[in-house]
């Protein structure tokens, strides 16, 4: 399941009519990105957690018959492939979550859709690129240990205030999570291991998110679920290997949109001819 309730105000105006997760990586969106990444990991149905009035955002999905008409009568065979690509990922539910009471919530909000087994939860706007996808290696950790799985990356402690951040200890080859603390101040954080890219989740999970007191800003808040959860059962952390993007963030979406582009045969010789005209250098190989 993916949460895509947000605002995106922090790609205002651009978010006023259209999604943030449908910000193109060149031509195609950053939520096309994540589902791709579950369809390379052998997920074969996704669930978009959305807001009122972010329906749109499974059409993206969904067959196009009139431009499909157009492209089979004008012969236009690799445009065609492109348009049928996204309907052949997975397939798309989707639940409206009516009130923004948290990401906790938004994945309760799943519940009924995903039933009494085991889920992978990725954020909308979070992205990995390497061999496995970071999904993958997640889902292999829980087939080698058991138990619910989190993505994690080292982070500069100074930058602990931005992500939830694991309590725990190495062990087996992974970092079993003791508990979990969001946003801490430098000094209150537990390790420099932070919350990134997604889980994959026990079904337990919706009994704690249900009887979560709300937390911080009177929301349902998914690492104090997490925090809870490894109380009682085993939760790992693994460091996913691959580049990571934080699309939400314009700097992260920036580098994410540039290096999509330089990877693409199409594409990168041009950009990189462009960048060397404005003075950049390739890093040496």
């Amino acid at each position: 399941m993916i949460p895509a309730g947000g605002l995106g105000t922090r790609f205002l105006p651009f978010s006023r009519s259209v999604p943030k997760e449908l910000l193109p990586l060149v031509d195609t969106p950053v939520l096309d990105a994540v589902v791709s990444e579950c369809a390379a990991s052998g997920i074969e149905r996704v669930v978009l957690v959305v807001a009122p009035g972010k329906e749109s955002l499974a059409s993206y999905f969904r067959p196009s018959p009139r431009v499909e008409a157009r492209l089979r009568d004008e012969g236009r065979t690799s445009e065609l492939e492109a348009l049928k690509r996204p309907e052949r990922l997975a397939k798309i539910d989707v639940v409206v979550q009516v009130e923004p009471k948290g990401n906790g919530h938004a994945v309760l909000m799943a519940r009924e859709v995903v039933g009494d087994e085991p889920f992978a939860m990725l954020w909308g706007d979070d992205i990995v690129v390497g061999e496995p996808p970071g999904l993958r290696q997640l889902l292999d950790l829980r087939e080698r240990l058991g138990g619910s799985t989190a993505g994690a990356a080292r982070v500069d402690r100074g930058q602990s205030g931005r992500y939830g951040m694991f309590a725990g200890r190495a062990e087996r080859g992974a970092f079993r999570v003791t508990g979990m603390v969001e946003k801490p101040a430098p000094s209150d954080a537990p390790s420099d291991l932070a919350a990134v890219h997604g889980y994959v989740l026990e079904p337990s999970i919706f009994g704690v998110l249900a009887a979560q007191a709300p937390g911080r800003a009177g929301e349902i808040w998914l690492v104090d679920a997490v925090n809870t959860l490894a109380g009682r059962e085993p939760v790992w952390a693994l460091e996913l290997a691959g580049e990571r993007y934080d699309a939400g963030d314009r700097a992260g979406y920036v580098a994410a949109f540039v290096d999509h582009a330089l990877a693409r045969a199409d594409l990168g010789p041009g950009l990189r001819d462009h960048l060397r005209a404005r003075g950049w250098r390739p890093p040496a190989s």
